[in-house]
């Protein structure tokens, strides 16, 4: 019987408990507090303690931002990590990293949605990472590393390089996971060098294309910095108080319809704060990267929801109530060039503007991305397992349908967590629980053996798992889109 588990790591020992027959361990730091002297820099190791330190709880909530920030609580110690394994002593096991997600400026791995047991009692060590977020983790600053949040989670996989073996996990097996922004995370982070080597597999879930040119980046920062009256560099911003600075960041996104004119795609997306092409860290989209042989493949397991933007629609209030004007500027921001628009209406004839706004989101934000992923990791000569979740919310009479996140609590099978009742109903219907076991199947036979249990995504086939009540591997449903966006995926958001 686990008592009060211990294990040691490269800065000291850490005291865990047993929750729900696993060891569990809270809030251990893989980094000092990003403030003072460190504020805006690139993580640095936590500083070695003496004796025994206490890890029964999660680390601080970092500065969050946007209308479903997390609440907030006191503390600076932002760059901590969560570990739940069947039992420290063991040895080998395959290690699951999970970057989580909130639009690059919210989130924090202490959610309810990331429970750790489920896929720990599955026989995964289960790591889950706080990094920095908004104009923290993403802004780009004269005097300041670009994309520190990505340096963040590269500095937690070589924590979990050095470390884990002390839980259990095997730092051979190491598989790095994310949605959404986690998704774009870990998209990332095939195409950079440097965190090549700390994981061994990915997982994908509703890769965003969320990406800026530093010029842009640049005017985001100076737009986020007037409303502080402050300088727009790391100097600048360094006075101003962490959470003011993402309130600042939540007033901004609120603004930027206001700048369509001249911030293009990224006003419409509604977060200001996204990664940056810097030219350093990360040189070009990953999709592309991959697909002219400019990074390795990897045993990827990647996919998306069937109705991405219906979450967003809805809890916008705008939901089957979307013009004709709307359709326009949404095709004519977000759809390829040239032809894009013109594509879109010929390919779903007769469209109302929701079908038509609801489909250019989805495929330029998340779809297409994830799609491509996988296309160019293949090309890399990579192994790609692609799926997409048609299984529809069935809380609010259907309302949310097969859309972006709902995927998280079926993979984690924390269907009982608040949002995962929110999505499924309480209690979660036969069918949900159906899809859960299946997607969380995947998720450990992916972790364990590279193969979540239907065949590889290739050119010729394009067999994709569409997983729903009835769950079956076709070829890839959206064909319309993709013969739309086969020249190339979303490029980086610029100026216009």
């Amino acid at each position: 019987m686990l008592v009060q588990p211990v294990a040691r790591t490269t800065a000291g020992a850490v005291r865990g408990f047993v929750d729900r027959g696993l060891a569990a361990f809270r809030g251990i730091p893989y980094g000092r507090p990003p403030v003072g002297p460190l504020r805006f820099a690139a993580p640095v190791p936590p500083e070695p303690w003496d004796g025994v330190r206490e890890a029964v709880a999660y680390g601080p909530v970092v500065p969050q931002s946007g209308p479903l920030q997390a609440e907030p609580t006191t503390g600076t110690d932002w760059l901590t990590l969560n570990v739940c394994t069947p039992h420290p002593d063991s040895a080998g096991l395959p290690v699951l990293v999970w970057l989580h997600g909130g639009g690059f400026i919210s989130g924090t791995a202490g959610d309810p949605l990331y429970d750790q047991t489920e896929l720990a009692r599955a026989g995964l060590v289960v790591v889950t990472v706080n990094y920095r977020v908004g104009a923290e983790g993403f802004a780009l600053l004269d005097g300041a590393p670009a994309n520190r949040a990505f340096l963040d989670q590269i500095a937690a996989l070589e924590w979990v390089r050095h470390n884990i073996a002390a839980f259990g996990g095997d730092p051979a097996r190491v598989t790095v996971a994310g949605q959404s922004a986690g998704a774009s995370s870990v998209a990332a982070l095939l195409a950079v060098p440097q965190a090549r080597g700390l994981f061994h597999r990915a997982i994908a879930h509703s890769v965003g294309g969320n990406l800026a040119t530093p010029a842009l980046a640049a005017e985001i920062t100076a737009a986020l910095a007037e409303r502080l009256g402050a300088a727009p560099t790391a100097a600048g911003l360094a006075g101003i108080d962490p959470w003011q600075l993402a309130e600042a960041v939540t007033g901004l996104g609120a603004a930027l319809p206001g700048h369509l004119a001249r911030w293009g795609r990224l006003a419409q997306t509604g977060v200001p704060t996204v990664p940056v092409v810097d030219g350093e860290l990360l040189t070009e989209e990953p999709w592309t990267a991959l697909a002219a042989g400019r990074a390795e493949g990897i045993e990827l397991l990647v996919g998306h929801a069937r109705e991405e933007f219906r979450l967003f629609a809805v809890l916008a209030g705008r939901h089957g109530a979307f013009t004709e004007e709307d359709a326009r500027t949404a095709l004519a921001l977000l759809a390829p060039h040239p032809g894009g628009p013109d594509a879109y209406r010929a390919a779903f004839p007769g469209a109302t503007p929701d079908t038509l706004v609801g489909a250019v989101f989805s495929d330029a934000l998340f779809r297409i991305p994830s799609l491509h992923l996988a296309e160019g990791n293949t090309a890399a000569g990579g192994t790609s397992h692609l799926f997409q979740l048609a299984y529809p919310a069935p809380a609010l009479g259907g309302a949310f349908g097969a859309c972006h996140g709902l995927d998280v609590p079926l993979a984690f099978g924390s269907l009982d967590s608040p949002m995962g009742r929110h999505f499924l109903g309480d209690p979660p219907a036969p069918e949900a629980v159906a899809v859960s076991r299946e997607l969380q199947q995947a998720w450990v036979r992916f972790v364990g053996t590279g193969d979540p249990g239907w065949a590889a995504h290739e050119p010729e086939q394009q067999l994709t798992r569409v997983l729903s009540a009835r769950s079956e591997t076709v070829r890839y449903p959206d064909q319309a889109s993709r013969g739309i966006w086969a020249q190339g995926g979303p490029t980086r958001f610029d100026l216009v």
